[in-house]
């Protein structure tokens, strides 16, 4: 995940995914993973300018918190839509 710290953009990537998912599957779980990374991608960016550390930035505690939130809320809203789309499946058969 080093790579999202370098190019924090790359976040925009799953909101993208989660957020179109949601509404293809309408999993509130799924929205909410997409928010998770709509609001890492400027908060990662603003770290990588600077602006909200001072000097030392090399040692992100925070990160500790951060990827184990948006791993943990990712897996559950993949599994919420692969779950809802083979219910759908399984309903038009």
């Amino acid at each position: 995940m080093t790579v999202l710290i370098e190019l924090p953009w790359l976040g925009l990537i799953p909101a993208a995914l989660f957020l179109a998912a949601y509404r293809v599957s309408r999993r509130r779980l799924a929205l909410v993973a997409g928010i998770a990374w709509l609001l890492y991608v400027p908060y990662e960016y603003a770290m990588l300018r600077r602006w909200l550390c001072s000097g030392e930035c090399n040692i992100r505690i925070d990160l500790l918190l951060i990827y184990p939130a948006l791993v943990l809320i990712s897996a559950a809203a993949a599994v919420a839509v692969l779950r809802s789309a083979t219910r759908r499946r399984h309903q038009e058969t």
